[in-house]
């Protein structure tokens, strides 16, 4: 299982490597309209290079893996002819909106889950943080920046002023339910940050940053490798039920009533259910 989890680790850092040089080619100009488009909702952006780099992260997947499920944010879920029980869990580009307005707070996120839904591994690659976050199960969770590694062990428990990570969701009615827990939610805390990219705010926990992240309404690629990566790094973590892990993704009652949540197990009682 060991030499298992390694290989696929091996690859999701690939991957996820294979996406975030393909954001790396960004100038520092703003991008031109023409690769930039609506999905449909205020704000849920998507560009050329959520595309492109979508299909690195794929090409890569499949050269490695041509048996595993492939489950996208761009390109939806891909099936092999004779699937391996695996699958995985891409975000190209977590963190669009950032990326468009030259914010560096974004990232590549790709993790692999096995036919009952338990992540394996999971990699936060941010290309403009120099950031690579990466974590498989039961092996601890790690920084690789400026040539150095450093296991993470999450926040330190009880210290003050203390900071809770959180997102809105584009739709009005969800982001009105969000907005009116807030208050309840923020008890205890000193202050808030709301970044923009899930996957990078979960690592946050994971290395101390934050002492806690908590967002309803999560898709599954937003969260799938961020919060094994807080889990092994030894925090409390909660997300949306899979409905169906071979397909991908919790059903859209499940994700937009779930909250998904990372921090110590002392804060855990602060998350709605």
């Amino acid at each position: 299982m060991s030499q298992d989890l390694n290989g696929l680790l091996e690859v999701a850092k690939a991957a996820a490597a294979a996406g975030a040089a393909v954001l790396s080619t960004r100038s520092d100009r703003p991008l031109e309209s023409g690769n930039v488009s609506n999905k449909g909702a205020a704000g849920d952006w998507v560009t050329a290079f959520d595309l492109a780099a979508e299909k690195a992260v794929r090409d890569t997947i499949r050269t490695a893996r041509p048996q595993d499920t492939i489950t996208g944010e761009e390109q939806g879920t891909t099936r092999p002819e004779h699937p391996s029980g695996l699958r995985w869990s891409i975000d190209p580009l977590d963190g669009t909106t950032n990326f468009i307005r030259n914010i560096v707070y974004y990232a590549t996120s790709v993790a692999v889950a096995d036919a009952d839904g338990v992540w394996l591994a999971g990699v936060v690659n941010a290309p403009a943080l120099g950031r690579v976050y990466y974590a498989s199960r039961g092996h601890g969770a790690w920084l690789e920046q400026n040539g150095s590694r450093t296991q993470l062990t999450g926040p330190v428990t009880g210290r003050p002023g203390q900071i809770l990570a959180t997102g809105f969701s584009y739709d009005p009615a969800t982001r009105e339910d969000q907005a009116s827990v807030l208050g309840g939610l923020m008890e205890g805390f000193a202050d808030i940050r709301r970044l923009g990219s899930a996957a990078l705010d979960l690592c946050l926990v994971a290395d101390g940053t934050h002492d806690a992240f908590g967002e309803r309404g999560l898709n599954e690629h937003d969260f799938s490798a961020g919060a094994l990566i807080a889990e092994e790094a030894g925090c409390w973590v909660r997300r949306p039920r899979l409905t169906s892990p071979l397909d991908g993704g919790p059903s859209d009652e499940e994700r937009l009533a779930a909250w998904t949540c990372a921090g110590t197990l002392e804060l855990s009682g602060k998350f709605p259910l």
